[in-house]
């Protein structure tokens, strides 16, 4: 149980003097930069799903996707 202990106190010792925390305003800029590159990935797999879509399980053209709506197109 000594041990435990031991490891708690080392640890609350080690974040509370040894580690660097960031500030309000670095906290901020880093989720702004996070937001955004979620938002800029959500996009990009959209639109390569709603490129290369072709689900033939479904009857509505627009989630066939551009190369299914061709292919549809063409036969």
């Amino acid at each position: 149980m000594s041990k435990i202990k031991n490891y708690i106190n080392e640890t609350v010792n080690e974040m509370v003097h040894n580690v660097t925390w960031p500030t309000w305003k670095e906290l901020q800029n880093h989720a702004i930069i996070v937001v955004i590159a979620s938002v800029i990935i959500a996009v990009l797999i959209f639109a390569m799903d709603f490129i290369f879509g072709n689900n033939s399980s479904t009857k509505d053209p627009i989630w066939e996707g551009v190369l299914g709506f061709l292919y549809n197109m063409f036969n």
